[in-house]
């Protein structure tokens, strides 16, 4: 997953002292290959996995396991805790929590409430702030200079109003923590390549913010379909945008449909009018029944014959 990569201060090298602490440990199985054999010995980890952490997942995460080991639980952990329940993380939401960010019990108190309170200055409500990072594991690990250089971003490169941008991230808080590269070739792929205008992009974005993160191959061939294909003019999709992130077969398959049926009318001008969302977001059978006007049957008789 592109969002998945922590920031580089959470896999920063252990310094000697550090590593001696931890090999100095009694009884720890240091051959041993798993993080699970480390539970009868460490406290902390005995913890964690009575809190609901995957150590076969945080395993996986680079350098995590090595954190871990060197944290004590009343010491270090138990005050994060406390905060990421403050923050809203709820009680049965903290494995899971920690299993994808294992990092963060090994950050400085202030700086994360620093960073949470830089939030709240932008005027993030706590539910909001508690669905970001719920949504976002990684989030509490970027620097306020970091945070506000994003919003920064999507505010100046999309044109969008403080309220607009902030709806924008609530909805999709991994904008805040992904790599900045993909979402910059999409905007390009949708003005360049697909030839809508700013005013354009910004409302497709702001209606479906997953277009910023979609696959480009995906996006010029739904799009390729949509536009040169089944006519339908950039006007059209930047109303119903929601339609890039359907499967592709499923619009081709319904389409096609129609055409046999002499049902496929796009234009908003005609009386048999379909909008891209009845083509896209009816379960089969209302789509049948509703718009194709044909049952479930005929339809699944006409796709063998594709």
């Amino acid at each position: 997953d592109w969002d998945d990569i922590p920031p580089s201060s959470a896999l920063e090298e252990i310094s000697e002292e550090e590593a001696v602490q931890i090999i100095a440990e009694p009884l720890l199985p240091l051959q041993s290959s798993t993080l699970r054999d480390y539970v009868d010995h460490s406290e902390t980890l005995a913890k964690l996995v009575h809190l609901g952490v995957d150590l076969s997942q945080v395993k996986k995460r680079q350098k995590a396991g090595q954190l871990l080991l060197t944290l004590d639980f009343e010491k270090h952990i138990r005050k994060i805790l406390l905060f990421l329940k403050d923050v809203g993380v709820e009680d049965n939401q903290l494995g899971p929590f920690l299993t994808k960010n294992p990092y963060v019990l090994g950050e400085d108190l202030e700086v994360l409430e620093t960073r949470v309170a830089y939030l709240k200055s932008k005027k993030f409500g706590k539910t909001e702030i508690a669905q970001m990072v719920s949504r976002a594991p990684y989030l509490l690990l970027f620097s306020v200079e970091r945070l506000d250089n994003r919003l920064g971003f999507f505010k100046n490169e999309l044109g969008l109003s403080v309220k607009k941008t902030k709806d924008l991230v609530i909805r999709l808080p991994r904008l805040l923590t992904g790599k900045l590269e993909p979402v910059k070739e999409n905007l390009q792929v949708c003005q360049i390549e697909l030839g809508f205008q700013r005013n354009e992009i910004q409302q497709i974005v702001f209606k479906t913010p997953k277009i910023l993160t979609a696959s480009k191959k995906r996006l010029k061939q739904t799009f390729d379909y949509l536009h040169n294909i089944m006519g339908i003019p950039h006007h059209m999709l930047t109303r119903f945008p929601q339609v890039f992130n359907s499967k592709l077969l499923r619009i081709k398959e319904r389409h096609m449909f129609l055409t046999f049926l002499g049902r496929a009318q796009y234009d908003p001008a005609q009386p048999s009018y379909i909008s891209l969302d009845q083509l896209v977001s009816l379960p089969n059978e209302v789509f049948c029944t509703e718009i194709a006007k044909a049952s479930i049957q005929d339809f699944e008789k006409f796709l063998k014959t594709l």
